[in-house]
């Protein structure tokens, strides 16, 4: 019944630069099925894809192969250590919330 886990790893590793560092878990609860993806960090952008349509494809892929065995199943992908914090990603905040004042003050500073 580990199917599931085994088609992901497979895509996953021909998808990123570095397969040997690609890590898939399976838990099953009362939920269902959760596989979980752990890759290196420099691959998260290869996985995720632009606007997510590749983390979104495999998502799809995943349930499909869920409901031929008539399970629900989902897949995570698990930030990896040493990731790009918030504040390197373009219009992230690192993590923290601005306030309206310091909206508007920036909007006028523009």
């Amino acid at each position: 019944m580990e199917n599931d886990k085994q088609f992901v790893e497979y895509i996953v590793k021909q998808i990123v630069n570095n397969p040997n560092d690609v890590v898939v878990t399976r838990q099953v609860d009362e939920m269902g099925v959760l596989l979980s993806v752990s890759v290196h960090k420099d691959d998260m952008g290869l996985l995720i894809g632009r606007q997510g349509s590749t983390a979104k494809a495999i998502r799809t892929l995943v349930r499909i192969i869920g409901t031929r065995n008539n399970a629900r199943v989902n897949l995570r992908i698990e930030e990896p250590e040493g990731g790009r914090p918030m504040a390197e990603v373009p219009g992230g905040t690192g993590g923290k919330t601005k306030n309206i004042e310091d909206v508007v003050n920036e909007l006028g500073n523009i």
